[in-house]
């Protein structure tokens, strides 16, 4: 059973998301804000984490506190143990093409989606299609 990463603080998002895993056989890791998923991210290279690391990261853009999506996937980007996990942003804000690049750039992130994100069989197809490339670059 493959393993995901959720940093979303919206629990409607969230909830829609966890449906949407148990259908596909997914498990999760799941945060609300950015602060907790970096402290999970040390754990883990610290070696104070067990169980079975995700290899996707689903991360909101903006969250409370004041790391944000792109602060999550940069410090995954930085991980010895999770720097090579597909990472798909995702945001209910439009944004300039500028502005999206500079996320994108910023987190290392393979793909970029804006809510409401499409439906599930399209969903599944994209992680999946992420997922796919990074194992090849591995």
């Amino acid at each position: 059973m493959a393993t995901w990463m959720i940093v979303e603080d919206e629990a409607e998002i969230y909830e829609v998301m966890v449906a949407m895993f148990d259908l596909w056989n997914v498990k999760h890791i799941h945060f609300f804000n950015g602060q907790d998923a970096v402290e999970w991210i040390d754990a883990v290279d610290a070696g104070r984490s067990s169980g079975e690391l995700p290899e996707l990261a689903i991360l909101d853009i903006r969250l409370p506190g004041d790391i944000s999506g792109p602060d999550v996937g940069a410090r995954l980007r930085k991980s010895n143990k999770l720097g090579k996990i597909g990472i798909v942003m995702i945001t209910a804000y439009r944004l300039k093409q500028t502005e999206e690049d500079e996320i994108i750039a910023t987190a290392g992130a393979d793909k970029f989606l804006y809510k409401p994100l499409p439906g599930v069989m399209e969903l599944h197809a994209l992680f999946d299609e992420v997922i796919k490339k990074r194992r090849s670059k591995s």
